[in-house]
């Protein structure tokens, strides 16, 4: 039987009380554009990363230094929650395989449960229409829609003090789904953010404005990712730029690479 996967991190991190943030692959790479200015705004280390043999064989490479697929990041910035005095951020630009999500799921709740985090939130996005990951059945047809999603009750107040309204029916799938559905059965105090994004997974249509809304929703728990939305925005743009330089070739793969990038986005 394959090993789950495991997190391996630096012995002397400690994750007690944190704000865990987790950023899978989503539509208009809004999750990512939101990791990346996190790592850049509130200087965060990395710290690790998530191993297992069924995760792509690559590493992205960003001012000439590897990273792993899935990475783990810390800090300890301003933070607005009682609980919340340290930040870990969860990153990832590779789509999770399927018969991954469940054992990932797992894996991540167990180590948030572990070294009792203070609270877990997930970012995403949906888009509007038939064939995406996320079904949205919310009655509102503008670009500018936050939607929240939340495991506890404690977690609903979290997203109403942050006004995010809570989704009222859909359908969410991919790792955000799998998480929100065992973090409820499992009782952990866990939410996601998603925005609406004219953007598509690995697509031409980055959405550097639904990740702006997203940055600026969290700067009333962490003040020191607050810019002014104009210049914010400008921000996230650069932000999508070096992405998409960043994951060109694998988004690009050569004819004779085979399936080796096929969990890549798209």
């Amino acid at each position: 039987m394959t090993e789950g996967p495991r997190v391996e991190v630096d012995s002397g991190m400690n994750a007690s009380g944190a704000l865990v943030v987790s950023c899978f692959p989503s539509i208009g790479f809004v999750s990512s554009i939101v990791a990346h200015y996190l790592v850049d705004k509130l200087d965060l280390e990395l710290v690790g990363g998530v191993r297992h043999p069924k995760l792509p064989p690559v590493c992205l490479v960003q001012d000439g230094k590897p990273l792993p697929p899935m990475r783990f990041y810390s800090g300890e910035p301003i933070c607005n929650m009682e609980r919340c005095d340290k930040v870990v951020l969860i990153a990832s630009e590779i789509q999770v395989l399927p018969e991954l999500n469940l054992p990932l799921a797992d894996t991540l709740l167990d180590w948030c449960t572990e070294n009792g985090v203070g609270a877990t939130m997930l970012i995403d996005s949906y888009a509007q229409g038939i064939g995406q990951q996320h079904s949205i059945f919310d009655d509102d047809q503008t670009d500018e829609t936050l939607l929240g999603i939340g495991s506890t009750d404690a977690s609903h107040e979290t997203l109403e003090g942050l006004g995010v309204p809570l989704l009222k029916q859909g359908v969410v799938g991919g790792i955000t789904g799998v998480m929100m559905g065992e973090s409820r059965r499992r009782g952990v105090d866990v939410m996601a953010i998603l925005a609406e994004s004219d953007g598509e997974i690995g697509g031409s249509l980055p959405d550097a404005r639904a990740a702006a809304r997203i940055i600026e929703c969290l700067d009333d728990l962490l003040p020191a990712v607050h810019l002014d939305p104009e210049p914010l925005l400008a921000e996230a743009q650069r932000i999508e730029g070096e992405i998409r330089e960043m994951m060109a070739v694998h988004l690009n793969p050569p004819a004779d690479s085979g399936d080796s990038m096929g969990s890549m986005y798209g």
